[in-house]
C-alpha cells in the first residue's frame, strides 16, 4: 500500500492522550479481566421518552426530508430562547444571538478557526478539557492554561496571567461546572470575568456542557446571567448531557451577535447543517417536562455520595465535587496520575483517567466518572482497598 503524507498542520497536532489509555484498557479487558470503567465520560442512561417520540414523529415530516435552514430551524432557536428566558432569565434574539451546531464539539473546534489568527493565544484553565489545548492549533494559534488550584476552588485568577501571554490573548475559554474538576462558578467569578473581558477586549466562551448538574442544592450559573456578559461573550450548550442525547450531534451557541455571526458562517461552510428531525427532538427536550433532568441530577448526586464515602471509608481522603458527573481525586502520596492509573488498572482492575491528560496541573490527580451503578462504585472502592495500592511500596 502506498503511504501518503499528512499535512504539516496535522503532523504538528498532538495525538489523543487517552488513545493509549484506551488501548491499555482494551488489552486488559480482552484478557478476560472484569474492569470497572470510571474513566468514561459518556452518559449511561437513556434518552427521555418524550424526545424519542418527537424524533419518531419528526422523521416523517416532509420538511425534514431535505436540507434544513443554515444556522438552525426557527422552531429550535425559538425553543432555545424560551428555555434560556425561563431557566436563567436571559433574553435572546433567536435570529441574531443563537446558532445551532452539529454537536458542541464542533463548536469548540470551530471557535479558534473563526476567531483567532496565527500567533494569537487562547486562554483557558489548566487543568481543563483536552480539546481546549488542541483546537487552537487548527488556526495556527497557541494556548495558555491559567493554573487553577483546589484552594481557589479551581477558579482562575486573571491577575496572575503573565503579560507576555496576556498581550497575545484573543479568546478566553471557560467550562463550569468543570470537566475534570467538578468545580462550579460563582457570581463573583463571572462578574470578574466580564470585567476582565472588557478591560482587555478578549471575548469569552463558556462551555456549559454540565449545566444541569449541580449538587447539594446548588444550581449552576449561566455565564449569560451575569450583567454585561452577553455583550462580552457566548455560551455553548450541548444536549448530550442534560437529556442523554450523546451521539445525536446537537448543540448551540448563544450570546454576542458578532461572535454568533462568525461561528454561524464557519459552520455553514465547514459542516453545513443539522438534520431537521434531530432539531425538532431538541426543541421537545427544551420545552418538554424536565422530570428526567431532575432525576438525572439526583442520580449523579447519589452516585457521587456513594463513591466519595466508599473511598473515604477505605482511607483515601478524596474531595467531593460540586457539579458535573466527574470526581477529581488527588492521588495518594508517592504516585503521579500515570503511575496511579496504571496501578488502578493492573492491580485493582478499576479504570480512571490520569489527570495529566487534562494539563500539567492534573499531574497528581485522577478523574472518575459517575457513570456506573452504585454497586459497581462500591465494588471499585473494595477492589482498591484489597489491592493495597493506597500504600505504595517505596524502594
Amino acid at each position: 500500500m502506498t503511504e501518503f503524507p499528512s499535512s504539516r498542520l496535522l503532523d504538528k497536532m498532538p495525538g489523543n492522550y487517552f488513545a493509549d489509555l484506551d488501548r491499555r484498557i482494551e488489552q486488559v479487558s480482552q484478557s478476560g479481566i472484569d474492569l470497572i470503567h470510571l474513566e468514561k465520560g459518556s452518559p449511561d442512561q437513556l434518552t427521555p421518552d418524550p424526545v424519542i417520540r418527537e424524533m419518531d414523529r419528526a422523521l416523517r415530516l416532509p420538511e425534514n426530508q431535505g436540507y434544513p435552514p443554515y444556522g438552525g430551524k426557527r422552531n429550535l432557536k425559538e425553543a432555545i430562547a424560551t428555555f434560556y428566558a425561563g431557566a436563567y432569565g436571559v433574553a435572546l434574539d433567536p435570529e441574531t444571538e443563537i446558532t445551532v451546531f452539529a454537536g458542541a464539539t464542533v463548536a469548540i473546534a470551530a471557535l479558534p478557526q473563526a476567531l483567532l489568527n496565527p500567533g494569537d493565544l487562547m486562554l483557558t484553565t489548566d487543568p481543563g478539557y483536552p480539546m481546549y489545548f488542541i483546537c487552537p492549533s487548527l488556526a495556527g494559534a497557541g494556548v495558555y492554561g491559567i493554573p487553577v488550584r483546589a484552594e481557589d476552588d479551581f477558579l482562575p485568577d486573571y491577575r496572575k496571567i503573565p503579560e507576555a501571554f496576556l498581550s497575545r490573548a484573543k479568546l478566553l475559554m471557560l467550562n463550569y461546572p468543570n470537566n475534570p474538576t467538578g468545580a462550579i462558578a460563582t457570581k463573583a467569578f463571572f462578574a470578574d470575568t466580564v470585567a476582565f473581558s472588557k478591560e482587555h477586549q478578549i471575548p469569552v466562551v463558556h462551555d456549559f456542557a454540565y449545566a444541569a448538574f449541580g449538587f447539594d442544592g446548588q444550581r449552576p450559573l449561566s455565564f449569560l446571567q451575569t450583567p454585561g456578559a452577553k455583550e462580552q461573550g457566548i455560551e455553548i450548550y450541548t444536549f448530550s448531557k442534560t437529556w442523554n442525547m450523546a451521539g445525536w450531534r446537537l448543540g448551540f451557541a448563544a450570546g454576542n451577535a458578532s461572535l454568533i455571526r462568525s461561528l454561524g458562517k464557519f459552520h455553514d461552510l465547514a459542516h453545513s447543517d443539522v438534520f431537521g428531525a434531530v432539531q425538532d427532538a431538541g426543541a421537545a427536550a427544551l420545552l418538554g417536562p424536565q422530570t428526567s433532568v431532575r432525576e438525572m441530577r439526583a442520580l449523579y448526586e447519589k452516585r457521587r455520595n456513594v463513591l466519595v464515602e466508599s473511598l473515604r471509608e477505605i482511607g483515601w481522603d478524596v474531595a467531593s465535587p460540586e457539579g458535573s458527573f466527574f470526581c477529581w481525586f488527588k492521588v495518594p502520596e508517592g504516585y503521579t496520575s500515570e503511575t496511579f492509573t496504571k496501578a488502578l488498572i493492573e492491580e485493582a482492575h478499576v479504570a480512571m483517567a490520569p489527570g495529566i491528560g487534562f494539563g500539567r496541573g492534573g499531574n497528581f490527580y485522577v478523574r472518575a466518572g459517575l457513570l456506573e451503578p452504585e454497586d459497581r462504585l462500591r465494588e471499585a472502592a473494595e477492589r482498591i482497598r484489597d489491592s493495597g495500592i493506597l500504600t505504595p511500596v517505596r524502594e
